[in-house]
């Protein structure tokens, strides 16, 4: 269904290109733009999907992927060029696989759609923020990736609780 939310959220994918581009070749303001345009679209189109009733599958879908394609693209450039260390890439990586993983489950068991919650929102919000601040090389930008990586390890935990949860209450 092609609505205002859904159409923000293409965008937001179709940025993601341009914004890894900006980045790779050290852009650093032009890419911080198109990132911060990117964060703007998501708190946009969920707002909207959720005042005036729009939310659809695609968007539960595509607007949580959208997101970590922006931040894995930054996260691998970001490591490439040697601002953050490979061990985030690699544990923001396996929790992006593994939550992928038991979402893509749930939904074709029982065609159930995973929402996201406030706790992977925060972690979302302090990506962005460390994201930006690395990009400027912050000295506060690296106690910023050590949060997000522990806000977003918490969020995977409490995923997995509520996956073993409703994988449970589906089977009954």
């Amino acid at each position: 269904m092609l609505n205002l939310p859904n159409i923000l959220t293409a965008i937001r994918i179709l940025l993601i290109p341009i914004f890894g581009y900006c980045l790779f070749v050290e852009k650093y303001i032009a890419a911080a733009i198109l990132f911060l345009a990117g964060g703007i679209t998501d708190i946009l189109d969920g707002h909207i999907a959720r005042k005036y009733n729009l939310v659809t599958s695609f968007g539960k879908l595509a607007d949580p992927l959208a997101d970590k394609l922006m931040q894995l693209t930054a996260l691998a450039i970001l490591t490439f060029l040697g601002k953050i260390e490979l061990i985030v890439l690699i544990l923001i990586l396996a929790k992006e696989f593994l939550m992928i993983l038991g979402s893509v489950l749930l939904y074709k068991r029982k065609n159930f759609v995973v929402s996201a919650n406030w706790y992977g929102k925060l972690a979302t919000v302090i990506f962005y923020l460390a994201i930006v601040l690395i990009i400027f090389n912050s000295p506060y930008g690296h106690v910023f990736i050590i949060a997000a990586v522990l806000f977003a390890l918490f969020a995977f935990i409490m995923y997995a609780r509520n996956f073993k949860k409703i994988n449970k209450s589906l089977n009954h």
